[in-house]
């Protein structure tokens, strides 16, 4: 662990960030010393640490990402979804991973934030959407597995996540700050502060963050670059003139580095800007309840060099100092409106969404400053869609959707064949799912059937090198994917036991596939191209109370994936995972075991995968032993600990990079990043 003064030492921003949000609570104290005027009390602090997830309802699982986990708490989205079964993530380093869910990756996930669409601009996701996200800075993490909701956006044949924070509500003028700090080995250090006052009429919020880290050992004690730094800082003005209506305004700022074991260049800028204005009105009629619309806009400002948190080896194609700038501005908007009749509800709507893209860099320290940007590309999705549930009895509901999209994306790039090119789908999607509420038991089974056609992405479309068989590129070649699956399971809640088993069965067509070739020089080049794929899996999980003290819980996650064009497994699957967990708790005290069990994969697809990573071997399987304490001092203060990796064990996640020469790994022999050795972390939460 390192030293106390690195640890404790507060940035200029972080500092900035921390006071802003303690600011806002005395405007509010001094007029109620109290705190009564808050309508909705902080939730009282949890004594347990939060090991798995288990879904909320079919299909869907609902959590609060501000409670403490194990694993250390998660420095990005993709570190924290690994928590829910089903989910793991391209590893290249520290942070910054990529999520997948069931063997599905990129745009096959919805990723929003507060309703809007946040996109990386990197060219391989160094900078993915999960990248840019603070997950304890939210107030509620939703997940919807596979094509089964429509009111999200395009695509999301993989799945649909959601990171919000719910508008503020307060009665007589009022105030709460929830906070909290974290330390942990190799120099973690994270403080959190989410603020808010207000009154009936309007409340202002501030939610800002930092989290930084140094390089950590592995299980050898091998020194594995990844250290990072980042911040966040969010502010929320909400005008609530009635119990019924709502229109906030939001604006946020970010920024950090990182570094990568796995990747050529590292991250020296994640900046971020965010704006968003949200309204809604509930309770209009006996019909029309509720009607809400929003926009938003989303900016990343991405760069990436070998020379502020390395040294160039001066070797090589990479060996000179080199950087890359490059960004990407969305803008977007909802609205949807929500009807009710006797047995039936239906929410529909429309959406519209639009991007650009543009790079400028070079050779030499900061070489891309002053120069001008270079646009290449800019998309465009237009929706409409609709989402009907009946409640057809007490035990038996059905639920359907269906969306149409109108998508486009236009060529900008200089010299390509595809130059000013515009090339554009109609792409329809829906779904159908029975949900029954068993007489006999406390349970409820669902079976699902539902379709989803995407639009290739800028990663599928600008990234390959190689074109297609048959097409001048990528623009011009890639067709979009096609996902048909079924979805079923079961949910059982009793008084000691709760139990919950998921499947899925999918069909891909035109599944959009990357291959990868070393030619001269040693240069590896892309090619995407569209195949047939079968994919086919599922999660499982139980709870069992043992005692008033001792509790049980078990997950198992499966995913497998053929390709069906030629018969080889489909690339970047994770292996067969389990994690068996053990709690204790007695009256305000709680500790608990974690004891995850990764199976070997074997079935690969050798230099095929996606634009982030690929197959270049098989991988072990291994078992992880970690460990956790709490105790909660009082309703508003709680302290938690844990080592994770207790017996230090020396092991590399399958979906994994391969390390980078620059760091003095091979790069004939490609070797997996391993993950952390024995890390020991300890956090503090308040409220008042």
């Amino acid at each position: 662990m390192y030293g106390c003064t690195p640890v404790f030492a507060l940035s200029l921003r972080g500092t900035i960030a921390v006071l802003c949000g303690s600011l806002l609570a005395p405007v509010a104290l001094a007029a109620d010393p109290a705190h009564a005027g808050h309508l909705i009390d902080a939730p009282e602090l949890s004594p347990t640490v939060i090991t798995a997830v288990a879904p909320s309802s079919p299909l869907t699982v609902v959590t609060n990402p501000k409670d403490p986990r194990q694993p250390v708490p998660a420095s990005d989205g993709a570190d924290y979804l690994k928590t829910i079964p089903g989910f793991s993530a391209i590893r290249a380093g520290g942070t910054n991973g990529d999520p997948v869910l069931r063997g599905m990756f990129g745009s096959r996930l919805n990723i929003l934030t507060n309703g809007g669409l946040m996109l990386g601009a990197c060219p391989n996701r160094m900078d993915a959407p999960t990248s840019y996200i603070s997950p304890e800075t939210y107030d509620r993490l939703t997940v919807i597995k596979g094509p089964q909701s429509v009111i999200w956006g395009p695509g999301g044949s993989a799945g649909t996540i959601l990171f919000e924070r719910e508008p503020e509500k307060f009665g007589t003028l009022g105030s709460r700050v929830n906070a909290s700090l974290l330390t942990g080995s190799n120099g973690r250090f994270d403080k959190v502060v989410d603020a808010a006052a207000g009154n009936s009429q309007a409340y202002a919020r501030f939610v800002g963050n930092q989290s930084r880290s140094g390089d950590y050992k592995d299980g050898n004690g091998h020194h594995v670059p990844s250290r990072w730094d980042k911040w966040n800082g969010d502010v929320a003005l909400g005008w609530t003139p009635d119990a019924d209506t709502l229109l906030e305004l939001t604006a946020g700022k970010g920024d950090g580095e990182a570094r990568y074991a796995g990747r050529g260049m590292d991250g020296s800028q994640f900046k971020r800007e965010s704006l968003g204005l949200r309204f809604e009105k509930s309770n209009l009629g006996e019909v029309l309840d509720k009607v809400e619309a929003q926009v938003y806009y989303n900016y990343a400002d991405h760069v990436m060099d070998n020379y502020s948190l390395r040294t160039p080896s001066g070797k090589g194609m990479m060996g000179m100092p080199m950087v890359s700038n490059v960004d990407r501005r969305t803008l977007g908007a909802r609205i949807k409106a929500t009807w009710r009749w006797a047995d039936v509800q239906l929410i529909s709507g429309i959406d519209a969404q639009t991007n650009e893209h543009r790079k400028r860099g070079g050779m030499g320290v900061d070489a891309h400053r002053g120069q001008p940007w270079t646009k290449d590309a800019d998309f465009h999705n237009y929706g409409a869609f609709g989402e009907l549930t009946w409640y057809v009895s007490g035990e038996d509901r059905l639920i359907t959707g269906a969306r149409l999209d109108r998508a486009s994306a236009r060529d900008f790039r200089k010299g390509s064949a595809t130059e000013n090119d515009t090339r554009a789908d109609t792409l329809p999607s829906g779904f159908v799912r029975y949900e029954h509420d068993l007489a006999s038991l406390p349970a409820t089974a669902y079976i699902g059937l539902g379709h989803a056609q995407r639009f290739p992405d800028y990663w599928e479309l600008f990234s390959p090198k190689r074109a297609p068989a048959g097409a001048v590129n990528a623009f011009d070649g890639i067709k979009p994917e096609k996902t048909t699956q079924l979805d079923f399971g079961i949910q059982y809640r009793g008084e000691r036991l709760e139990a919950w088993a998921s499947g899925y069965v999918g069909q891909v067509r035109d599944y959009i596939l990357f291959d990868y070739r070393t030619g001269m020089m040693g240069m590896t080049t892309s090619q995407a191209q569209n195949i047939d794929a079968r994919i086919m899996g599922g999660e499982l999980g139980a709870a069992y109370q043992l005692t008033d003290t001792w509790k049980a819980d078990a997950t198992l996650a499966y995913a497998w994936g053929k390709n069906s064009s030629d018969g080889k497994a489909l690339p970047q699957m994770p292996p067969l995972e389990s994690r068996l967990g053990l709690t204790y708790t007695r009256d305000a005290w709680s500790a608990g075991a974690l004891w995850r069990l990764v199976d070997e994969q074997n079935r690969i697809a050798r230099n095929q995968g996606n634009v982030v990573g690929k197959d270049y071997g098989t991988s072990a399987g291994f078992g992880v032993f970690s460990l956790n304490g709490a105790y909660k001092v009082s309703k508003n203060l709680k302290l938690s600990a844990g080592v994770d990796n207790l017996f230090n064990k020396a092991y590399a996640e399958h979906l994994n990079l391969a390390g980078n020469a620059g760091f003095g790994y091979p790069a004939s022999d490609p070797q997996p990043v391993n993950e952390p050795g024995r890390t020991l972390w300890t956090k503090v939460d308040f409220s008042f």
